[in-house]
């Protein structure tokens, strides 16, 4: 396992599990949960999932690795649309699994070189690739120009 050296810890506390609140100590993100009805669960109006939260932490953090990347490579993603879908479901050995795919659009850039630059923030920059290798599937999708 890698070591960090901290620059930010984020902190959050929830309560109630999927049908209860989940809030970050700073109050920047605070959400009430439900299970949704795919799951069985009440799917309550105005709530939202940890697979929600995951899906935009994903989006977001792999957005910043792709821009970084594109930046070392004298090229501009910041155009560049993330979009996280985050799956639940059994898993073969037992319990519940996530799977990811990750849809990465951007006209303004060559599909060759889109791919490229998505493939190496996910392989060597995005700390959501790095925490869920070897035991999350995340399939890239990549759209360019």
């Amino acid at each position: 396992m890698d070591t960090i050296k901290p620059l930010f810890t984020a902190v959050a506390t929830a309560t109630g599990g999927r049908n209860g609140h989940t809030e970050a100590s700073d109050g920047t993100v605070s959400a009430d949960l439900s299970v949704p009805k795919a799951m069985g669960g009440p799917g309550k109006p105005g709530t939202t999932t940890p697979e929600h939260l995951f899906a935009a932490g994903y989006a977001a953090c792999f957005g910043g690795a792709l821009d970084f990347v594109a930046k070392q490579h004298k090229k501009d993603a910041t155009k560049a649309k993330i979009t996280a879908e985050v799956s639940i479901g059994p898993r073969d050995g037992g319990g519940f699994g996530i799977a990811v795919k990750l849809h990465v659009e951007d006209p303004s850039l060559p599909q060759a070189e889109l791919v490229a630059l998505a493939n190496e923030a996910h392989e060597k920059i995005c700390p959501y690739s790095h925490a869920t290798r070897g035991n999350v599937d995340v399939q890239l999708d990549v759209k360019g120009g």
